[in-house]
This record gives structure tokens, sequence and C-alpha cells, in this order.
């Protein structure tokens, strides 16, 4: 069944203008088609810092921007949200990682799509470059490919008996195939052995735990997508039950219980997405928009999780840490 949710801007009201004062008003009305794939309630706190890196650029809901917003949890029906929002004329179609990216991608060639946490947009072909994008797409990056070795090397010293060390992965996500290469790169180097386990939907996490522990892995690194980060509450119930220590892909993933995670700050990206937003509003295009990559990285780590699992972090690591949850 197709599921549609529509989430307003926060603090907006409804204005009722005179009908003369409607008449003089020369706002132009811009219509931002928003491509979500998961459940809308996950992504509250990356759409509130969407919405509020619009507002500081003042767009105003109603007034002078529209977002239409399109969520699905079946990957198989973003394209035809991403033809919707197409049929619909919306000036641009914000897609915030390789998932969205690559249905938005096909539905038009045409339409300015910003994105905000895309893994590997070079690799994947939806950029020409970074410095020069080209074509109808750009945005920000976290370019998974480097971050996937250095979360990798962070969790073999947490667990440095680990001789296995889980993927947990989404197949349906373009991403997941220069990931995974990368993190064979950096096992190799390690010297532990990598027990892929892919998911498909929210029903494949019991078995992927169950098949972990069979394989009795020490540790399990969750590759970014979509998929893994809505259901993140849930992963990290089953990283408990199993006593599975996990390197996750965004502190979200620790503030729901994951014991560790390695990345740029996503909600920041979030944010900063309006900013492309509004250069393209303003007639810039997107192939002469360099695509940012994030700088800043965060080491976050969940105490409570680590004494739960049994776990001792060393001080050391906990004082190279941005943030101990307690």
């Amino acid at each position: 069944m197709r599921r549609r949710e529509f989430i307003t801007l926060l603090g907006s009201a409804a204005v009722t203008w005179p009908l003369a004062a409607r008449a003089q008003q020369a706002t132009k009305v811009t219509r931002i088609g928003y491509l979500g794939f998961g459940p809308a309630p996950a992504y509250a706190k990356r759409i509130e810092a969407l919405q509020a890196g619009l507002r500081d650029l003042g767009y105003i809901e109603g007034k002078n921007i529209i977002i239409e917003f399109r969520w699905t949890e079946r990957v198989d029906q973003l394209a035809n949200f991403a033809d919707e929002l197409v049929g619909m004329n919306v000036d641009l179609i914000f897609a915030a990682s390789s998932t969205e990216v690559e249905a938005a991608r096909q539905a038009t060639k045409t339409i300015p799509i910003v994105f905000a946490t895309h893994a590997d947009p070079v690799g994947l072909g939806h950029v020409a470059s970074l410095p020069r994008p080209g074509g109808n797409i750009t945005g920000l990056t976290v370019v998974l490919t480097d971050l996937v070795a250095k979360q990798l090397e962070i969790l073999k010293e947490v667990v440095p008996q680990a001789t296995r060390i889980g993927i947990l992965f989404t197949p349906t996500a373009p991403s997941y195939r220069p990931a995974l290469q990368a993190a064979e790169a950096a096992s190799e180097k390690l010297g532990v052995q990598l027990q892929m386990v892919p998911v498909q939907t929210a029903e494949d996490f019991d078995k992927a735990f169950a098949t972990m522990a069979q394989e009795r892995v020490g540790g399990c690194l969750f590759a970014g997508a979509p998929l893994i980060f809505s259901y993140r509450a849930r992963i990290a119930e089953l990283a408990l039950k199993y006593r599975l220590p996990g390197m996750f892909n965004n502190k979200e993933h620790v503030e729901a219980g994951g014991l560790m995670s390695y990345s740029a700050g996503l909600i920041a990206s979030f944010r900063r997405a309006a900013i492309y937003i509004d250069k393209i509003i303003k007639d810039a295009k997107p192939a002469d928009l360099p695509v940012e990559q994030a700088s800043k990285y965060e080491l976050v780590i969940n105490l409570k999780t680590a004494n739960a699992l049994g776990l001792a972090i060393s001080p050391m690591m906990l004082g190279r840490a941005d943030e101990v949850i307690e």
C-alpha cells in the first residue's frame, strides 16, 4: 500500500490575507519535493534542522515556500514518488542520501536535486566530481568509503580480542558496494575476518543478529543506510540482547542505545542543505555548486551500554571521545 505523510514546518501558522493585499503580493512561492525513505517520525530531528535552516534564510511555509513530503518504507516505491514529484513540476527535489538520490536521478535530468548525507556521490556517478558536480545534482557528502575504515579501526581497538567482525548492510542502498570494499581493505590491515550480513527490510534484523551470534562475531559495524537508521532503537535492543558491541554511522544510534559512533554531524548537514536550496532558488546551477565534504568527525560513546555489555572502555578511548553518554 502506498504511504504518504505530510510534515508541516514547525511553528508555522495559517494566515489569511485580505484579497486586495494578496493581489499585491509579488513573492514567488517555491515548491520543494522531499523524497523520504523510512518512517517519517524517525527523521524528525533532521527535518527540523532542514526547516530551521530554511527559516534562517527567510523562507516561510505557505508564504514563499511549500514542501511536498513523500514518504515510503519500501525502496521499490521511491521511483513512483519521485515520478509524482516531477509530475507536480516541483522547483527542486531534496533527496537526503544515495538511496533517494538514485530514484530522483532516474526521474529527472533537469529539476535540481539536493542531498545532505550522500555516502559516495562521485563513485556512484551522481556527480562528476566534488568541486564541479555537473548535471542537476549537488549537496553534502560524508564519503563513507573513507569513514568505514576508521570506524572499523576504532571498533577493533575497543574489542581487541575480536577476530571476526560483522558488517550489517543494506543491499538496496546504492553506496553499499564501495562501503564493503573499503571495509574489506581495512580488515586485511587489522587482521580480522568480516561476516557480511545483508538486511533488506525491518523483518530481517532478528535473523541477521542470530546469524552473527552463530558465527561468533566479536563486534559489528553497521553501514550507514536509511533502513538501518530508521530502526535504530530496535537495532540497539538486539545488539544488547546478543551482547554485540556495535559501531554506528551517526550519533542518533548511540542516543538510542547503540555502543558508539564515529561520524560527521548529520543533523547539521541537513541544516546546511538549506544553503544549497537557497542558492538554487536564487538561480544558481547545481552543476556549479561544489559538493561539500564533511571535515569534522566525532566519536560518541554510550558508557551505559558499554557497562550493560560488560565491556571495559579504556580511559584513553574515553579521553578521545567527543561525547560520552552516561
